[in-house]
C-alpha cells in the first residue's frame, strides 16, 4: 500500500477494541485518525504510539453529532488527502431486560450504536465513491445474530448494523468500496465488564484487535470471532423457536 491507503480512521478509539486496534495499525505503520468523545484519552493514546512506526492523530468527536462527523471527515481529507480504511467502532452497552425495560436506554443505544455508524457512513461513503476505492468496516456484535437475555436494548442496534451492511454491500462493491462487517463475541473491555453473568469464550482486547486486523487484510465480508462461539450462535439462530428459547431461557434462570 502507498502512504495514502495506509491512512485509517477509527471511531470509539478511546478505549476497548478501538484503542487496541489503533495501536495495532500504528504498529504496522498506519497513520490513524483516532476519534472518541474524550480528548484526554485520545492524547494519551497518541503519546503511547509515539515510538511506533505509524502515527495516531486525535480527532475528538461525538458520533451522534452528524454535522461534527462531517466536519471531522472533511478535516481528515484536507490533512491526509484520502482515507484508505475506516473502522466505525464507536458504541456503548446498557444491559436491559424485563425488570428494567425502558425507552431511554433503547433510544440512547440506537443513537450511539446505530445512528453513530450511519453518520460515519454518510460522511465517508460519498468521498470513497468519488475516489473509487477504500475500505469501510462496521463493528457490530454476535449479539446481533439473535435475541439474547439482557440485550433488549443492545442487541437490536447490532442486528440493525448487520442488516445495514448486508444491504449496502452490493452497491459498495460496484463502486469499488470494500464494505466489511465485524462481529466480535465477548471481548474483555470496560463495556463487557458491566455484564453480571459468565461470558463464554472471553477474548482479550489485543487478541480481538489482531483478529480484526487479519480479517480486514483478508477477503471475507464478515470477520467473526472467536470461531467456535460465533459458529455456535449462528447455528442456534437456525433452530426452531421452541428449542431456541429453551436454550436462551437457561441464561435467565442462571
Amino acid at each position: 500500500m502507498n502512504t495514502i491507503t495506509r491512512t485509517a480512521w477509527i471511531t470509539g478509539a478511546g478505549s476497548g477494541i478501538g484503542r487496541a486496534l489503533a495501536l495495532r495499525l500504528a504498529a504496522d505503520g498506519w497513520c490513524v485518525a483516532a476519534s472518541a468523545r474524550t480528548a484526554a484519552a485520545l492524547h494519551e493514546l497518541a503519546a503511547e504510539a509515539a515510538a511506533l512506526p505509524g502515527d495516531i492523530v486525535p480527532f475528538p468527536l461525538d458520533v451522534r453529532d452528524e454535522a461534527a462527523v462531517r466536519a471531522a471527515v472533511a478535516e481528515m481529507a484536507e490533512r491526509f488527502g484520502a482515507i484508505g480504511r475506516v473502522v466505525l467502532n464507536a458504541g456503548t452497552h446498557i444491559p436491559m431486560g424485563l425488570a428494567d425495560f425502558a425507552s431511554g436506554p433503547a433510544r440512547t443505544l440506537m443513537e450511539v450504536n446505530y445512528m453513530g455508524v450511519v453518520n460515519g457512513l454518510a460522511a465517508v461513503l460519498p468521498r470513497l465513491r468519488q475516489q473509487g476505492w477504500g475500505q469501510v468496516a462496521v463493528v457490530s456484535s454476535v449479539a446481533g445474530y439473535g435475541g439474547l437475555p439482557t440485550a433488549a436494548a443492545y442487541g437490536p442496534t447490532k442486528a440493525a448494523l448487520i442488516n445495514l451492511c448486508e444491504s449496502l454491500r452490493p452497491d459498495c462493491a460496484r463502486a469499488g468500496i470494500d464494505l466489511r462487517l465485524i462481529c466480535p463475541g465477548f471481548v474483555d473491555t470496560p463495556l463487557t465488564r458491566r455484564n453480571d453473568f459468565p461470558m463464554p469464550a472471553l477474548v482479550g482486547v489485543e487478541d480481538a484487535a489482531a483478529a480484526i486486523a487479519r480479517g480486514l487484510d483478508g477477503r471475507r465480508f464478515e470477520t467473526a470471532f472467536p470461531w467456535g462461539f460465533t459458529r455456535f450462535l449462528k447455528l442456534l439462530r437456525l433452530l426452531p423457536y421452541r428449542f431456541y428459547f429453551a436454550l436462551t431461557g437457561r441464561l435467565v434462570r442462571s
